[in-house]
């Protein structure tokens, strides 16, 4: 298809990361920030500087990645047309499927080349979900294309060891041996971690974990079970797969009504494999009485049509902080996206605001146009203070942010009002 018109865009007021801070811990992993590499001393940015979006502009996501284009054009509109000389301009690439409009590999391989091809695109947005990362992360890493996802969570895609759903994670999306892929929101396994604490100041003692087999709900429940136990919560069973092609789950409801003395059921897994029908389920069964928890695969209109009755009162963590919630700067950036749009912000808006604000920092940190440099500036980034607090990456490009939401189902909605922070203690 012909390529988007390209948005003629504005240089930050963003105050830019130090490049000489001293390294600190990411304090979920323990991974030393890298030392500062050789930048170039002047800039000499020539335009113009393309960046670029990969995002499912269709379908159920249609509305989310709306939001966080927006708040992708509010962070360029910020900055004045040329970011130190050079002009700036950013495409908004589609990564859905015409026949499905739901993300799709060979939609988002090709957008991962047509960047390769384009000597002006020197950072890649995106994409949205992480088995897009898989497909795009090595196409871009072998042209030394920086990426900055807003939302791609899976710990595969950054470390290997638990929460990596093969052996050979992450260096199979590395053929350069370079890491080009940063993300500003949390890995999966701070969830679990997360979820586990919470369960912990709601009072359970006595925790059952379940995962649908798959990386994404493995890595959490496997989180969640080894920070539950340090707590002191007793794990009566699991981490525990169910078959995510399943219809009925009556079977394993009556294992853990049968465990005996069960006070939470935690649920690593995704809406598309029958999550609604197992939390109906395990409410029939195990009564009112019993608190049933989930990871943000759950976080859709899908689920609470397909548990119904069940979902009420289910608890879910998210990844990211609500933008009604973010504090500081955050704060400053929520009201001024609804006075802009006279709407409220989807919850990745905030994270993508953030991701094209640290690529420009980077690109100016840079000094030049040149894709391996920039990549560089982004791995080095450190201190940055943004909308979402002050954070570095470590030398996975996992951020060091830790900070998540949690959300109760009330009256069949998602409570986003009353949305709890949680934050690693």
């Amino acid at each position: 298809p012909p390529a988007p018109k390209p948005t003629v865009v504005v240089p930050s007021s963003s105050p830019p990361a130090s490049p000489v801070a001293s390294p600190s811990p990411n304090p979920v992993t323990g991974v030393l920030v890298p030392p500062t590499p050789t930048i170039a001393p002047a800039s000499q940015l020539i335009g113009p500087i393309k960046i670029v979006s990969s995002l499912p502009r269709a379908g159920n996501t249609k509305n989310a990645t709306d939001s966080m284009v927006m708040a992708i054009k509010m962070a360029l509109d910020e900055i004045g047309g040329r970011l130190e000389g050079a002009s700036v301009v950013y495409e908004d690439w589609d990564d859905a499927s015409p026949s499905t409009s739901a993300w799709d590999k060979d939609k988002e391989a090709e957008n991962a080349n047509r960047a390769v091809n384009d000597p002006d695109v020197m950072v890649y947005i995106g994409p949205l979900s992480s088995n897009a990362a898989r497909v795009s992360i090595p196409i871009l890493n072998q042209a030394n294309l920086g990426m900055v996802s807003p939302s791609a969570s899976y710990v595969g895609l950054t470390r290997g060891g638990a929460g990596a759903g093969a052996p050979n994670e992450p260096n199979v999306y590395y053929p350069s041996g370079k890491r080009n892929f940063v993300r500003v929101v949390p890995a999966d396994d701070v969830q679990g971690a997360m979820a586990a604490q919470w369960a912990k100041q709601l009072g359970a003692s006595r925790v059952y974990v379940l995962d649908d087999a798959d990386p994404y709900g493995k890595a959490i429940a496997a989180s969640f079970a080894e920070t539950a136990s340090k707590l002191g919560l007793q794990v009566a069973a699991g981490p525990e797969s169910v078959n995510p092609r399943a219809r009925d789950f009556t079977g394993i409801a009556a294992k853990i009504r049968d465990t005996g003395n069960v006070e939470l059921v935690y649920y690593a897994g995704l809406t598309d494999d029958n999550g609604g029908l197992l939390f109906k389920e395990l409410r029939r069964t195990l009564g009112p009485n019993v608190r049933l928890m989930g990871a943000d695969g759950l976080y859709q209109q899908g689920f609470l049509d397909e548990a119904g009755d069940g979902a009420e009162g289910a608890l879910l963590t998210f990844g990211t902080v609500a933008p009604s919630k973010l504090t500081g700067r955050g704060a400053e950036w929520y009201r001024s996206y609804r006075v802009r749009f006279n709407a409220e912000p989807d919850t990745y808006a905030p994270y993508a605001y953030e991701a094209i604000k640290v690529a420009l920092d980077a690109i100016k940190r840079a000094g030049k146009k040149d894709r391996a440099l920039i990549r560089d500036a982004l791995l080095a980034t450190r201190d940055y203070d943004g909308i979402l607090g002050r954070f570095s990456f470590d030398a996975n490009g996992d951020t060091t942010l830790t900070t998540i939401s949690g959300r109760e189902v009330k009256n069949g909605k998602f409570d986003d009002t009353n949305a709890v922070t949680l934050q690693a203690q």
